[in-house]
């Protein structure tokens, strides 16, 4: 069976698979809409959970951004395995003893505040939105190489899906579509590692086969290393960015991953307080099958690309892959238009090389890097095809790569559908509406989303990674604070709360903004974003941890210059931290 058949034939079959368990879950209620009923285990939450994390982001952009960044993007895998243990520790068990349907309505009831609640609200819009921006790349990429169309027309495709379901299923429909979506997900990603990992280093288990020789004895990264260096790139294992940034970086995605609206919720579907914390630990599990893959892919990948354009001796006259003859992968990818190549010395062949080799070109005949276009993200999608495998194994990456992009666009949709029908709507500006009401203006909300998300995903700000990454950085400096001086501080009151994020978000949305556009409209950027112009060498993307800091210094301050709050509100806290259930100590 030839490749689009069998493509069209697996995707088909797991889309009609979670349409089905989206119309059977259909939620009916506003429980069952917003946190599932309370009623999941916390096993099966942690596989959904995992879905839920495991988005575009990490299934095609994380490999991608490792295949090219190399020992640098190793920030990503802490980042976000450390902040799953922060939210474990420090978050999800209080919350969900705290047992509301949201973080907006969490913030509003500590802060004892209409405003804080608003303020919440925004912040976390904004940080959705723009989570869904990087989202709807990765949707973007994976449809457009399933359909065979471009870029545009592959995101339009995919946002008719995800608003068929998410609108449909609600949080329980979502929740056991991404269960369905993280079995899909995982075994699509780790099968092709397993035989890229048997062909390249004869060890079938790819974290050890990254650490593994090859058929010529030399270890695997010795070999990266060497062919980077050879063609001109920075060497596969060494740090290119400053030590600053990427600790900065790494804090960011970490509090940001404990932030994060949509991660959150999650913990809000279990029945008691303790599952919170198992299905915390469960989802680390099920995440870390991925994330300890993740570096082997990435380095396979970008191993097999050059050598299968470098064919042959460096500056040798048949060194290089003649373009008319170039394999069906390029090809199809070429028609996505996310590859691009440029014959800019007419010589007919493929010259693909870095900044190391400009000495050298002249002598070669050579007049440029002439792969103009090698988008991240396309990377794990296309690794399969590169390195060879049947067919099935293709169609089964395409599966998976579009159910983990789907399974976190609906749990961010459902998160900010949620703040604007019941935080918003409900909560503040309409308290009368009925619970049939609040649905509709949920699914209405879901719909808006999905238009803004589509508009900017068409011109996304960065690859997908590094969009979730300012995500992130905004989520790390608005909500996360708010939530840990809500649940650890007794000193912390409305006024401090809400100049604190107002802090947080204000100052990373104007950084992001200076280099990225404001709202991500390139043409109104204010300096280029690279390391020369930024502010001591402190990348948008990990401004994030510095908005934090200052998000926690004007709330402490402000506080404890106005009036305390109320003794109420000072018992909730003290009675959020304490485990429902627990004993008290009876003797010495």
């Amino acid at each position: 069976m030839d490749l689009r058949t069998l493509t069209f034939l697996v995707v088909g079959s797991t889309f009609a698979l979670y349409i089905y368990i989206a119309i059977k879950a259909r939620a009916s209620s506003t429980a069952e809409f917003y946190v599932a009923g309370k009623g999941v285990h916390p096993i099966l939450n942690g596989m959904a959970t995992g879905a839920d994390w495991m988005s575009a982001a990490s299934f095609i952009s994380m490999a991608g951004l490792i295949a090219f960044r190399g020992y640098d993007a190793s920030v990503y895998l802490m980042g976000w395995t450390g902040g799953y243990v922060l939210l474990a520790m420090l978050l999800a068990p209080y919350l969900r003893k705290y047992g509301k349907f949201t973080v907006p309505e969490f913030i509003g009831d500590r802060f004892y505040s209409n405003g804080a609640r608003l303020v919440a609200i925004i912040c976390l819009i904004t940080a959705s939105i723009t989570y869904v921006i990087g989202q709807m790349k990765g949707i973007g990429v994976a449809f457009s190489r399933f359909l065979e169309v471009d870029f545009a027309h592959g995101l339009i495709a995919g946002m008719v899906i995800v608003f068929i379901y998410a609108v449909l299923g609600g949080m329980k429909g979502i929740t056991y579509t991404q269960i369905a979506q993280y079995c899909v997900l995982i075994f699509a990603y780790t099968v092709p590692a397993v035989f890229i990992s048997l062909q390249l280093t004869g060890n079938p288990i790819p974290q050890l086969g990254l650490g593994s020789t090859m058929t010529d004895g030399v270890y695997l990264l010795d070999k990266l290393d060497q062919i980077c260096l050879d063609l001109g790139f920075s060497a596969y294992t060494t740090q290119k960015g400053s030590t600053l940034d990427m600790f900065l970086l790494t804090m960011s995605l970490m509090i940001g991953t404990a932030g994060l609206p949509h991660v959150i919720t999650r913990f809000f579907t279990v029945p008691k307080v303790k599952d919170a914390r198992f299905s915390a630990g469960w989802a680390l599990v099920f995440i870390a099958i991925l994330y300890t893959t993740a570096p082997a892919v990435g380095a396979m990948a970008r191993l097999n690309l050059m050598n299968t354009i470098q064919t042959g001796e460096i500056g040798s006259p048949n060194g290089n892959l003649t373009y008319d003859e170039r394999p069906t992968w390029f090809k199809n990818w070429e028609t996505t238009g996310l590859l691009k190549f440029e014959d800019k010395n007419n010589d007919g062949k493929i010259q693909y090389y870095g900044p190391g080799l400009a000495d050298k070109e002249k002598a070669f005949g050579w007049a440029g890097n002439e792969m103009v276009k090698v988008d991240n993200d396309i990377m794990v999608l296309a690794n399969p095809e590169i390195a060879g495998l049947p067919n099935w194994v293709i169609a089964l990456v395409a599966a998976g790569g579009i159910a983990a992009a789907l399974s976190t666009a609906a749990g961010l949709l459902l998160a900010i559908s949620s703040a604007v029908s019941h935080d918003l709507l409900k909560g503040i500006m309409m308290p009368d509406i009925s619970e049939k009401q609040e649905l509709l203006y949920s699914r209405f909300a879901m719909a808006g989303a999905i238009m803004v998300a589509g508009y900017l995903g068409l011109n996304p700000p960065g690859f997908a990674a590094q969009v979730v990454a300012l995500a992130f950085g905004l989520a790390a400096s608005s909500i996360f604070p708010a939530l840990m001086l809500g649940i650890f501080s007794r000193r912390v009151n409305n006024t401090g709360a809400i100049c604190g994020m107002l802090a947080g978000l204000g100052s990373t949305l104007l950084y992001i903004f200076w280099y990225k556009g404001f709202l991500f409209i390139q043409s109104t950027a204010m300096l280029p974003d690279n390391a020369a112009n930024w502010v001591f060498g402190i990348s948008p993307g990990s401004f994030g941890a510095v908005g934090a800091l200052l998000n926690f210094a004007v709330a402490l301050t402000v506080s404890q210059f106005t009036a305390d709050p109320p003794e109420h509100i000072k018992a909730m806290v003290e009675d959020v931290r304490v485990p429902r259930g627990a004993g008290s100590a009876t003797g010495h």
